[in-house]
């Protein structure tokens, strides 16, 4: 045994003295936070935690964790939640958390900004593309060494949908279970209603292609709450939520599979400009109709520009002045 599985036997032990060596299992997951710089990632693992913090911005990739109790006197779950700071700039970063070792509990929350539309996709499709290389590349590995495991995982991802959904065969579920939240409705919600209708249709189009809850949430309580569940149902297993909210002009909760491609309809755009649009799936036709209306962002302007070592939180004298001293 390593020395941290020592230490988690010891902590257990004392925790439940009245154990009588009855072993039950203790149900640990894993999470990675990721999305726009500054969409409030940090704020929502907070509540999830319950706790009171003033959130400090993330720099490169942080790591708690939360515990529950399912019953009085039982070892207590363990939820690992990692976020990934600097938007899309530090990505190599996701090989720390996301491994062959837990790659069967791991989960991912891609939170984005919804006050900042010309950034949503280069952000979304960036973050998810390279998340979805590094996953596969696990899986293939499990695949030679634990055939049946690997097939399982598959087909977990892909009974979101009941096999007798229409779209059962048009959809692309993502490897590990995802949830996409928009942040700062607040915001969002004083934009015109024409651009909340596009933008709210084309986040339920990526999240119902790739088997992904969606919800939208601000600093209001109501709505944090139901990120919260939705969070809490992916580390802790607590029952799903049943209830749906598709109406384009409040703020949208969906849980996977709830969702229908009849529902969203085509995309926002006239029959003719979809002829001309040449797209080889639907997710790139939604793509270009999206960014006709939201043209994105130079993708310099993403990149983090901030040197973390002039930051003044991390100020410390003497290793300063040696830094200033090997400068010169």
């Amino acid at each position: 045994d390593t020395l941290w599985d020592l230490a988690i036997a010891e902590v257990e032990k004392r925790e439940n003295p009245d154990d009588d060596g009855k072993h039950v299992e203790v149900w640990e997951k894993s999470v990675l936070f990721m999305g726009n710089k500054n969409g409030g990632k940090t704020t929502i693992i907070l509540r999830c935690l319950e706790r009171e913090e003033i959130p400090k911005p993330t720099l490169a990739l942080e790591y708690t964790f939360g515990r529950r109790a399912r019953r009085h006197n039982t070892p207590k779950d363990i939820a690992h939640f990692w976020e990934l700071g600097g938007g899309t700039s530090l990505l190599e970063l996701i090989r720390i958390p996301i491994t062959s070792n837990n790659i069967r509990s791991f989960a991912l929350v891609l939170v984005l900004d919804l006050s900042k539309p010309h950034e949503l996709w280069t952000t979304m499709e960036k973050l998810l593309q390279i998340t979805r290389n590094h996953v596969n590349k696990i899986l293939t590995k499990l695949e030679k060494t634990n055939p049946e495991e690997a097939a399982e995982m598959k087909q977990r991802m892909r009974s979101n949908l009941q096999r007798d959904h229409p779209d059962y065969d048009l959809v692309d579920p993502f490897p590990i279970p995802l949830v996409i939240i928009g942040s700062k409705y607040d915001i969002f919600h004083e934009f015109d209603s024409e651009m909340r209708k596009i933008i709210s249709k084309t986040l339920r189009f990526v999240s119902h292609y790739y088997g992904a809850s969606l919800v939208f949430t601000s600093k209001s309580e109501a709505l944090l709450l139901k990120a919260r569940a939705l969070i809490n149902h992916l580390v802790f297993g607590y029952d799903k939520s049943k209830s749906v909210s598709v109406d384009h002009s409040k703020p949208l909760f969906i849980p996977a599979g709830l969702d229908s491609l009849s529902q969203i309809g085509p995309p926002p755009a006239s029959d003719s400009e979809i002829g001309k649009m040449r797209a080889s799936t639907p997710l790139e036709l939604w793509k270009k109709v999206f960014e006709k209306t939201f043209p994105p962002k130079n993708f310099c302007d993403l990149q983090d520009t901030k040197d973390p070592a002039q930051d003044l939180q991390y100020a410390e004298y003497e290793v300063d002045v040696m830094r200033a001293q090997k400068n010169q």
